[in-house]
């Protein structure tokens, strides 16, 4: 059989649709500089998912994200997404939206694990399915979490910046004035 050269020009650009078809675009390559992972796309409706709480085995303890653990906390813990997200959390007629404030879950095949404050606020007691849909982030503080002018160890207050450091020379120079007793 003879081969025409309009036969072999045919082939080949067969095989070259082909081979295009199959190589991604250039900006779709994965960034190997070493940079922030990226975004995932936001989600379409919410998410269905088993949740627990944890609660007063673990209050005093620092989350992951570096708040201290405690009753008036209310937030949730994820095994991926950054601290600070904030995650709008359904359960039946009760709505919440709650930062991420730790790691977790580990276990019971759970994808999140509420603090104490938010299981009593959406009136959670044991392991249930919630509907949950991230909406937004937040700054990640000592005090995320906390309602407003609730305190943590070292005084910081919920809302409020936290205090300045001394300066050397603040702390150096002797108290003077004041009230004297009398």
């Amino acid at each position: 059989m003879r081969t025409t050269l309009a036969h072999k020009l045919s082939l080949l650009a067969l095989f070259a649709g082909v081979a295009c078809a199959c190589t991604p675009a250039v900006g779709a390559l994965a960034d190997t500089t070493g940079g922030a992972a990226p975004t995932p796309a936001a989600a379409t409706g919410p998410k269905v998912a088993l949740a627990t709480w944890f609660g007063p085995g673990f209050y005093g303890h620092k989350t992951a994200c570096g708040q201290v653990l405690s009753r008036a906390l209310v937030g949730v813990a994820n095994r991926t997404l950054p601290c600070g997200t904030l995650v709008q959390v359904n359960y039946r007629g009760h709505s919440l939206t709650v930062p991420v404030v730790d790691r977790g879950p580990y276990a019971n095949g759970a994808d999140w694990d509420l603090t104490g404050g938010a299981a009593r606020a959406l009136k959670i007691k044991e392991t249930v399915r919630v509907a949950t849909l991230v909406v937004g982030s937040e700054p990640n503080t000592p005090t995320l979490g906390l309602p407003p002018g609730a305190t943590v160890a070292g005084g910081a207050a919920a809302g409020a910046p936290a205090p300045a450091a001394p300066s050397a020379s603040a702390s150096s120079a002797p108290a003077t004035g004041g009230a004297s007793a009398g």
